[in-house]
C-alpha cells in the first residue's frame, strides 16, 4: 500500500455494502474527507447512501441472503470494474462476502474468514469461547427444542431467578425477553405462568438463556489487524427503540476495563476486521460480555474527521507498527434523531428534562446541511421497510434487514 508524505494512504477507491445502515452514511463521509473516492453496492431500493454527496455512485445488487452467488459475482465485477482497494462490508452482508473471499480479487476485504464470523455471531457459540478463554461470562444455556424452552423456563419459574431470552441469530436486540416482561414482575420470571416456546424453536433456529445481570450497559466498536486494535470506541446509551431495542442515542465513555477486556480476546483470537461487543458493568464492578457484533456498529458514529478512523481502516498496519490506536477525541454525542424523537413520548428515568437535555447535546448522525439528501431519503427507507412489514408480518426493524441478515446457513 502506498502512502502520502504525511504517511496517510494515498487516494484510494472504497466500496462499502451496507449502504442502508446510518454507519455507512458516516463512514462514506469520513473517507470522502479524507480525499477517498466512495462507492457503494447495496440491495435495497432505497438507501441513505444512494443519494449522498459523499458517494461517487451507488449500485444496486442482488439480495446477498436470497441471491448469494448473484451478488458476490456482481461484487467481484465491481471490484475489477471501479478498481476497489478496499472493500468495506459494514452490516450482515459481510457473512456473505467472507464465504466467498476467493472470488473477489484485486482487493483488500476488511474482514475475517467465515468459520470465525460463524462462531462470533453465535449467542451462545461466542459466550464458549469468550469463557474458554478464560473470562467471566453470564451462566448461558441453549435451548434447542420446546422441551429444553420448557424445562429451562420452569426452573427458572421454581428458582425464582432471572433471565434473558434472545435468538442464537439476532440483531439489534430483536425478539429479545427480559425478565418480567410475561409476568409483570420486574425481579424475574417467577410466577405460576409459563413462558411459551418461541415458534420455530430448533436445532437450525436456536435460542439462548442468559443470566440476567443488573448494570450499567456498554458497547463498543474496533477495528483490528492481526490481534492488535488499531482503532476504538466505547459507548453507553439512555435511550433504545424500547425496553430492549437498538440503540438510537450513542455517547462516548471512557473504560479502560472494556479496553483490556477486548485487547485481550482479539489477541487470543487473532481476528481482524471491525467487531463490537456488549457488556454489562454489574454492581460489583465485574465486566461481563453479552454477545458480539462480528461487524461495524454505531460507534463509527462518536470519530471525527481528526480521529483518524479512517486510518484504521485503510491502512492499520501502520498504526500497528507504531502501536497507535485511534480513538474518538472530539467528546460529540450522536443520536438518530427521528427514533430519538420517539423516545421523548416515553422518556424514561429522568424525564422529559433529561431527554429534552441529551437531545439538545447529541449531533444527528444523518443530518448534514451540504449534504441534505439522506436526511429525506430516511422517509422513504422506513416507508418501504413498513410496507415489507405488514406484507411479510415481521416488525419494521427485522424488515430493514431481511435481505441481508444470516442465521446460519
Amino acid at each position: 500500500m502506498t502512502t502520502d508524505p504525511t504517511g496517510n494512504p494515498a487516494v484510494m477507491n472504497v466500496l462499502i455494502t451496507g449502504g442502508r445502515a446510518p454507519v455507512a452514511l458516516e463512514l462514506s463521509r469520513l473517507l470522502r474527507d479524507a480525499g477517498h473516492r466512495v462507492y457503494v453496492a447495496e440491495s435495497a431500493r432505497h438507501h441513505l447512501c444512494r443519494v449522498s454527496s459523499a458517494v461517487e455512485r451507488s449500485y444496486r445488487v442482488p439480495p446477498p441472503r436470497h441471491s448469494t452467488a448473484a451478488y458476490i459475482d456482481e461484487l467481484a465485477r465491481l471490484v475489477e470494474e471501479l478498481d476497489i482497494d478496499v472493500l468495506i462490508p459494514l452490516c450482515e452482508e459481510i457473512f456473505y462476502i467472507s464465504a466467498s473471499l476467493d472470488r473477489i480479487i484485486g482487493c483488500r476485504v476488511l474482514c475475517a474468514g467465515p468459520e470465525m464470523l460463524a462462531r462470533l455471531h453465535h449467542k451462545a457459540d461466542f459466550m464458549i469461547w469468550a469463557r474458554e478463554l478464560g473470562f467471566t461470562i453470564p451462566v448461558t444455556r441453549l435451548l434447542n427444542n420446546p422441551e429444553e424452552w420448557n424445562n429451562q423456563t420452569d426452573e427458572a419459574a421454581r428458582m425464582g431467578e432471572a433471565w434473558v431470552y434472545k435468538p442464537a441469530y439476532s440483531r439489534f436486540a430483536s425478539k429479545v425477553i427480559l425478565p418480567g416482561k410475561f409476568t409483570g414482575e420486574q425481579g424475574g420470571l417467577a410466577g405460576s405462568r409459563r413462558l411459551a416456546a418461541p415458534p420455530g424453536l430448533c436445532p437450525a433456529a436456536p435460542w439462548v438463556a442468559q443470566q440476567f445481570i443488573k448494570g450499567a450497559a456498554i458497547c463498543t466498536y474496533s477495528v483490528v489487524h492481526q490481534g492488535e486494535l488499531a482503532a476504538h470506541a466505547a459507548y453507553g446509551s439512555g435511550y433504545r427503540t424500547g425496553k430492549a431495542g437498538a440503540s438510537v442515542y450513542f455517547e462516548p465513555l471512557e473504560h479502560p476495563g472494556a479496553f483490556e477486556w477486548i485487547q485481550r480476546f482479539v489477541r487470543a483470537t487473532g481476528f481482524s476486521g471491525q467487531i463490537g461487543f456488549d457488556f454489562i458493568q454489574a454492581e460489583d464492578n465485574v465486566l461481563y460480555p453479552i454477545e458480539c457484533n462480528p461487524r461495524a456498529t454505531s460507534g463509527i458514529h462518536l470519530f471525527a474527521p481528526e480521529d483518524g478512523l479512517v486510518q484504521a481502516l485503510l491502512g492499520p498496519e501502520l498504526l500497528a507498527q507504531h502501536g497507535s490506536i485511534s480513538i474518538p477525541r472530539s467528546g460529540k454525542k450522536a443520536m438518530l434523531a427521528l427514533p430519538m424523537l420517539a423516545c421523548g413520548l416515553r422518556p424514561g428515568p429522568g424525564g422529559l428534562n433529561r431527554w429534552n437535555r441529551a437531545f439538545r447535546a447529541a449531533e444527528d448522525v444523518i443530518f448534514r446541511k451540504e449534504d441534505m439528501r439522506p436526511f429525506r431519503e430516511q422517509f422513504r427507507v422506513v416507508y418501504h421497510a413498513y410496507r415489507l412489514a405488514r406484507q411479510n408480518k415481521i416488525s419494521v426493524t427485522e424488515a430493514l434487514t431481511d435481505d441481508i441478515e444470516w442465521n446460519g446457513e
